[in-house]
């Protein structure tokens, strides 16, 4: 019974449930960033390349004896391809969903660096005044 109280206990922490709502957050962005590179970056890389599907750019590196021309038909088929289309979706997606989390974590420290004010210092209460004022008055 002690392990269930021990999990309870983990599971309802706040850093626990801070995790899971990021989890959450992060799937929904990660499907935001490919949408914006599959629907406007590639699409205007694409035009200033001349190809809109970058997934199906690759190099043949073994035999094709069927003259197989679709990627999806090279890999069944077990014919080695050189899929860098793919790659560059791929990486293109990490740089933009990298270069965001790096600014949110930048703005994040800079407002917990702004936060912390210093706290004004406690009124020292009239009878400790009085107390220091004697004290001083003996020491001359």
């Amino acid at each position: 019974m002690g392990m269930l109280s021990e999990f309870r206990e983990f599971a309802v922490k706040g850093n626990v449930i801070d995790l899971a709502v990021g989890v959450i957050i992060g799937g929904a962005f990660g499907k935001i960033v490919d949408s914006l590179v599959g629907d406007i970056i590639m699409p205007i890389a694409g035009s200033v390349f001349g190809t809109l599907d970058f997934s199906n750019l690759f190099v043949v590196l073994g035999k094709n004896p069927n003259n197989l021309v679709a990627l999806a038909e090279l890999k069944k088929a077990g014919i080695p391809v050189f899929a860098f289309g793919s790659f560059i979706t791929v990486a293109v997606n990490f740089i933009i969903l990298a270069s965001i989390i790096f600014l949110m974590v930048k703005q994040i420290s800079r407002m917990k660096k702004q936060e912390p004010a210093a706290a004004p210092q406690p009124v020292t209460p009239e009878d400790v005044m009085l107390l220091r004022e004697i004290r001083d008055a003996l020491k001359k």
